[in-house]
């Protein structure tokens, strides 16, 4: 048994049930996708094919009209507290510090909520050590708005992962940043993940960005969307920017690049 699997999923939005098909809108199709413990994996495909959707079946945010989703083999019917979430918008909270931002999910998730006050001096030191393995060790006390945009996503990745999730979920949490920032953004998940070593789920448009960080890739096609190829990316770990340049790694963005092709045009 995979430790995430979605089995045979439809998603239909807005609407009312018995009504005409046409008057609602179908996300998703007869997905299909098993993801094993620990594994990297990216979602791909052309805008609008459900790849947040996705996301937001696994964590529990909302339920499938048809089908199952599973994690660690119990059925996903509500929030799954086990999961950490970072988007393109760093969305830190203006009023607190980096640090304090870093720590909202030990304020929120249980059981850390309940022992937040008795263990704030752990939390605290959880916190910067997370912060120094991004390359904010100096910047807890600092304020979101005195970040540059690459530094507020390391301290979203950061509070994604303080409470240890079993799952982390990355939707475009690089895709507003200038390409320099983001391909270096790309060595720090690596070797968060590298450490870590939680499941994690890239939703990405970037395909150099899927191969550079994932085991797997997924393309989905358009609307209604589902998973129309899966490739193993066989290459060494760790990755380097050097590696996007080898022959390898080109014919893996290639043969993304096709299927997506091939997806939009089904």
């Amino acid at each position: 048994m995979s430790f995430v699997e979605i089995s045979n999923v439809d998603l239909i939005y807005g609407g009312i049930a018995g009504t005409k098909t046409d008057e609602r809108a179908l996300a998703l199709s007869a997905l299909d996708l098993r993801l094993e413990k620990g594994a990297f994996v990216a979602v791909v495909g052309p805008s609008g094919c459900g790849k947040s959707t996705l996301l937001k079946l696994i964590a529990g945010l909302i339920n499938p009209s048809r089908g199952l989703v599973r994690i660690n083999g119990q059925r996903v019917q509500k929030p799954v507290s086990g999961v950490g979430m970072a988007f393109q918008s760093a969305t830190l909270l203006p009023w607190r510090n980096i640090r304090d931002n870093v720590l909202l999910p030990l304020e929120i998730v249980e059981p850390y909520r309940s022992q937040s006050k008795a263990q704030r001096k752990e939390s605290y030191t959880r916190a910067d050590a997370l912060l120094e393995s991004v390359g904010l060790g100096r910047y807890g006390d600092h304020m979101p708005w005195q970040l540059s945009g690459g530094m507020q996503q390391r301290a979203q990745i950061c509070r994604a992962l303080i409470h240890d999730p079993s799952i982390l979920l990355l939707d475009e949490p690089f895709g507003a940043l200038d390409t320099f920032t983001r391909e270096e953004l790309w060595g720090v998940m690596q070797a968060l993940w590298l450490h870590k070593r939680c499941t994690v789920v890239l939703v990405t448009h970037e395909l150099r960005e899927a191969v550079y960080l994932s085991d797997t890739v997924h393309v989905m096609s358009a609307r209604p969307g589902r998973v129309v190829a899966s490739r193993t990316i066989e290459l060494p770990r760790p990755r380097s920017l050097e590696t996007t340049f080898e022959s390898a790694f080109v014919r893996y963005v290639h043969d993304c690049r096709h299927h997506i092709s091939l997806g939009n045009a089904s």
